[in-house]
C-alpha cells in the first residue's frame, strides 16, 4: 500500500495556533483538490498531527476529538477518505499530567508514521509526507518516506534549512510537481 501522510496545521488548515473550535478551522484553498487526486491515483491518506495543546492544557482531547470529526465529516462530503487520524497529545513539559511525557511519537520522533505503517502494511518507499515544519520532514525520513515542505503554515521558516526532498508553495503545488510527476 501507498500512502501519503499530511501534517494537521498549516498544510490542511490555516494554522491560527492550537486550532481546537471549529469555528476557528479554516481548510486550505486547494486541499480538496490535492487529496482527491491523490486518492484517484491510489494512495492511502493519513493524518499524523502533534497536539501538544493538550498536555499544555489550551485545550482538551475530547475538544480535539470533536474538531476532528467535524474535519473528517468536511472530507467526506467532497468524497476524500481519511483512512485514520493519528495524533501525538504529548508533551514533556506539560501541565497536564497524564500528557506531560517524552515519548516516541511526537515529531520529530516518527511514533505516528511507524504504528500506520504497520498497521496498515504501508510500503514507505512508495510513500510521501507533506509538512510545514522541519519536524515532520524528520519523521518521515526516519521511517524511509520521502518528504514534502510546504511554505503554508510555518513552511517559511524552514525552507532554507530543510531537509526535504522538495518544497512547494502549497499542497496541490506538491500534489502535482513532486508526488504525481511521474
Amino acid at each position: 500500500m501507498k500512502a501519503v501522510f499530511l501534517d494537521r496545521d498549516g498544510v490542511i488548515n490555516v494554522d491560527k495556533g492550537y486550532v481546537h473550535r471549529v469555528e476557528d478551522f479554516e481548510f486550505y484553498p486547494n486541499v480538496f483538490e490535492a487529496l482527491k487526486k491523490l486518492q484517484e491515483s491510489g494512495y492511502k491518506l493519513f493524518i499524523v498531527t502533534n497536539q501538544s495543546g493538550i498536555a499544555v492544557g489550551y485545550y482538551t482531547e475530547e475538544d480535539f476529538l470533536k474538531l476532528t470529526d467535524y474535519m473528517l465529516k468536511e472530507f467526506e462530503k467532497e468524497g476524500i477518505k481519511i483512512e485514520k487520524v493519528y495524533y501525538c497529545p504529548h508533551h514533556e513539559n506539560g501541565i497536564v499530567e497524564e500528557y506531560s511525557i517524552k515519548c516516541d511519537c511526537r515529531k520529530p520522533e516518527s511514533g505516528m508514521i511507524k504504528q500506520a505503517i504497520k498497521e496498515y502494511n504501508i510500503d514507505p518507499s512508495q510513500s510521501f509526507l507533506i509538512g510545514d515544519k522541519e519536524n515532520d520532514i524528520l519523521a518521515a525520513h526516519k521511517e524511509g518516506i520521502k518528504a514534502a515542505l510546504v511554505k503554508t503554515g510555518q513552511g517559511m521558516k524552514y525552507v532554507d534549512n530543510t531537509t526535504a526532498d522538495f518544497i512547494g508553495e502549497d499542497v496541490l503545488d506538491v500534489v502535482n510537481n513532486f508526488i504525481l510527476r511521474k
